[in-house]
């Protein structure tokens, strides 16, 4: 949508959010969530909700619960436990209605083919991250997964990016972040780096064009051929 805006040359390391970019995991989440609600008698919460609150990391999926709006709860002890209880149910189906968005699999073997490293950075737990993409089949795809909890911090901090970075010896200048939020955006603005956003997925009613990403994309498929024109 649009090509000239993106580097002339491939990444070295392509960083990939998870939730909405990789995975539509919206279906299981939502179980496990609505399991921990009616354990503590509160309303269920329909798909859709489920869908704009999740993004920036499982405690703020429970405090969006407990208060049903983006505002998310000051009530610590009700978030922390919701939060625990929403784990403990997610941890025993983290893979059974999500799903491989369309366009993931041919864009993650462009890159793979042509020597880009691959990552994960996500604000979800790193074993749910890491057990999913195994269970999906993806894992072998990437050299690393950092989640919500591998670091002390989370996107859209920019350390769990710069800690990729750091780890593969990249610059700034060699590294690609895919996105689906402006907490990707933000994230990849902070430490420096293109992101390129996609068009589906959690973005929580955002206007993306106006926090200009590099490349909007409504499918990851598109992803390849944007460098191909450019590779010439």
């Amino acid at each position: 949508m649009q090509p000239e805006l993106l580097p002339l040359r491939l990444p070295r390391l392509a960083l990939f959010d998870l939730d909405g970019t990789l995975v539509d995991s919206v279906p299981d989440i939502a179980v496990a969530l609505n399991r921990a609600l009616v354990e503590l008698g509160r309303p269920e919460a329909g798909l859709d909700e489920v869908r704009a609150w999740v993004g920036t990391g499982a405690r703020d999926l429970a405090a969006r619960a407990i208060s049903r709006d983006m505002r998310g709860s000051d009530d610590d002890a009700a978030v922390e436990t919701l939060y625990s209880r929403y784990l403990a149910h997610y941890a025993r189906r983290v893979c059974v209605e999500t799903t491989i968005y369309p366009g993931v699999q041919e864009c993650l073997e462009f890159l793979r083919t042509r020597g880009v490293t691959l990552a994960v950075v996500t604000n979800k737990p790193e074993g749910i991250a890491t057990e999913l993409l195994a269970t999906l089949g993806l894992a072998s795809a990437f050299a690393m997964v950092l989640g919500g909890d591998t670091l002390p911090w989370k996107k859209p901090d920019p350390r769990p990016l710069l800690h990729a970075m750091e780890q593969f010896d990249m610059a700034a200048a060699q590294t690609l972040m895919i996105g689906d939020s402006a907490t990707d955006i933000y994230a990849a603005r902070r430490a420096g780096i293109d992101c390129a956003c996609v068009t589906y997925g959690y973005h929580r009613g955002e206007d993306l064009p106006s926090l200009a990403p590099r490349l909007l994309l409504d499918s990851l498929a598109e992803l390849p051929g944007h460098f191909a024109e450019r590779a010439s």
